[in-house]
């Protein structure tokens, strides 16, 4: 039988034990509610809008290459001072829930003021960037495009110390005169797009759409190479701004070039005086030789003399068939076509003499 004294000792024993499970218990209740109390607390982050008292429509930021979370976080906080960025450890957990992890694209974004931590990770993940816009337009030389991209913040400008040969020698272009190469179309880009990139873009989308309408050509024309058929659109996007001429206007110079008679357009004479136009052509103009005065020479010029669009391609190599050889501007768009001289004659003093 054991004696009294050997008890206790084992009583306190049993007690320490309780008391060292209590507190054990204590702590991971503790530790339930705090981990229930920070889930939770990341369930609203995650889901929350980041901008909720925003009077902006749209906020910017810039992820820039090898960046990482807490670029992402200061950038979020400087597009508006009262947004609600979260805590780092919760955008770490939120990459890890949707599995971006090391998937986040560098570039230019925009978010809402509806956007959520989730909406923001997925966009940049996507590489969702900021598309700006580049409107070429039918009918401007190769110096106004030029002058047109350098005003492009967005475009990265490469080309600024390039002569023009160079440029189409860095595109790969064929050609050695840029005139009427590029497409008249809308381009999106990205932020850090470079000029020479547009420009090699727009180039070979104009050298597709020659050959597609090279290849549907209307037969016997007066053009050896696709090239001739571009500058002859060129003219013709000069000479008239309305659609339904073209083809008209496209007849009348195909039936001249075929009879050996002069073009004698004046918009490939005021190409051909260049900078020294002042916006006023004269007689002696028409009587002064350039290699684009096609009052002295017979033919086609040697270049486009202008950025011809879709609608004077296809006419170029899809002229309307009749039989007049002349046509004048009525003054408000339109032309008289005319089949001889007389008549002509008549429309030049009913039109630009009075």
């Amino acid at each position: 039988m054991p004696d009294a004294f050997s008890v206790v000792p084992r009583i306190r024993q049993l007690g320490g034990a309780k008391t060292t499970l209590t507190v054990l218990l204590l702590l991971l209740a503790l530790i339930s509610v705090g981990a229930a109390y920070l889930w939770r607390d990341y369930q609203e982050f995650s889901n929350a809008v980041i901008f909720p008292d925003s009077d902006k429509s749209q906020h910017a930021l810039e992820f820039k290459e090898g960046a990482g979370l807490d670029q992402l976080i200061s950038g979020l906080q400087g597009s508006s001072p009262n947004a609600r960025v979260g805590k780092r450890w919760q955008w770490q957990l939120l990459l890890r829930e949707l599995k971006l992890e090391r998937k986040l694209k560098a570039g230019e974004y925009v978010f809402s003021p509806n956007d959520t931590p989730r909406s923001v990770l997925f966009a940049i993940a996507e590489g969702k960037v900021v598309q700006h816009r580049l409107t070429i337009v039918e009918g401007i030389r190769f110096s106004m495009l030029r002058t047109q991209l350098a005003k492009l913040r967005a475009l990265e400008q490469s080309i600024t110390a390039m002569t023009d040969e160079e440029v189409l020698q860095a595109i790969g272009a064929e050609e050695s005169h840029p005139e009427g190469l590029f497409l008249a179309d809308t381009y999106q880009f990205p932020k850090g797009f470079s000029d020479l990139e547009l420009l090699k873009t727009a180039y070979w989308a104009q050298k597709k759409l020659l050959r597609e309408a090279w290849d549907k050509r209307k037969p016997d024309l007066p053009y050896s190479t696709p090239y001739e058929a571009l500058i002859m659109a060129s003219i013709i996007e000069k000479e008239t701004g309305k659609a339904s001429e073209r083809p008209e206007i496209a007849g009348v110079f195909v039936r001249r070039l075929r009879i050996n008679m002069r073009l004698q357009t004046d918009p490939t004479v005021i190409y051909g005086i260049g900078d020294a136009y002042d916006g006023n052509i004269r007689r002696v103009h028409l009587q002064t030789d350039t290699p684009y005065n096609s009052y002295t020479r017979a033919g086609l010029p040697p270049t486009p003399i202008a950025l011809p669009g879709r609608a004077a391609i296809v006419a170029a190599l899809n002229p309307n068939d009749g039989k007049a050889l002349y046509f004048v501007s009525k003054g408000d768009g339109s032309h008289v076509f005319s089949e001889s001289l007389d008549a002509h004659n008549q429309a030049v003093r009913t039109y630009q003499l009075r």
